[in-house]
């Protein structure tokens, strides 16, 4: 299974996890991306991603994690 998890980082600015958030290169939501590939080559049930991406709240980029990092290092 191809699954995409790159950035180009045109036309967002706000925060680092916010931002992987709306790419989608968080951890969570790599986790889930990994969990839906598992269940379209039929390892696991698609209800376990499901209920991943709604654990972690993948369409809310308000429910990014809090930057631990300093802000001028990526």
């Amino acid at each position: 299974t191809y699954i995409t998890l790159g950035t180009d980082g045109f036309g967002f600015s706000d925060t680092r996890p916010a931002a992987r958030r709306v790419y989608n290169t968080d951890g969570e939501s790599v986790a889930v991306a990994v969990l839906e590939g598992l269940a379209r080559d039929g390892h696991i049930d698609m209800s376990v991603a499901a209920e991943a991406a709604k654990k972690y709240k993948i369409d809310d980029v308000m429910a990014a994690p809090e930057q631990t990092s300093d802000p001028g290092v990526a």
